[in-house]
């Protein structure tokens, strides 16, 4: 039955950088905190863009007061500091249940 969507397969994609951000205003700790996220995802071997938000409204959207911000799956898990890549990495096995 197509009438509304239904019958229809959503098709899912299990790509681990889907929604990985770097919040900040493009200073050097949000530059850093930004190459050590794309370590950790060589390291988890990914590959993908990453968004680099710098709209402080935006910013503020997801509760953060300081900056640089990692979010993952519209969770912030670093604020305030840059996290090394092996600390970046093992936070988004933990996100995303990687362990």
């Amino acid at each position: 039955m197509a009438l509304f969507g239904l019958g229809k397969k959503k098709k899912v994609t299990e790509d681990i950088t889907s929604d990985i951000k770097i919040l900040g205003s493009g200073c050097a700790a949000c530059n850093a905190l930004e190459e050590n996220t794309r370590k950790a995802l060589v390291e988890l071997g990914q590959e993908s863009a990453i968004e680099h938000v710098r709209d402080f409204a935006k910013i503020a959207e997801y509760g953060v007061m300081t900056t640089p911000a990692l979010v993952v799956d519209q969770k912030v898990l670093v604020s305030g500091r840059v996290a090394d890549a092996q600390e970046v990495a093992q936070l988004i096995r933990k996100a995303r249940n990687l362990v």
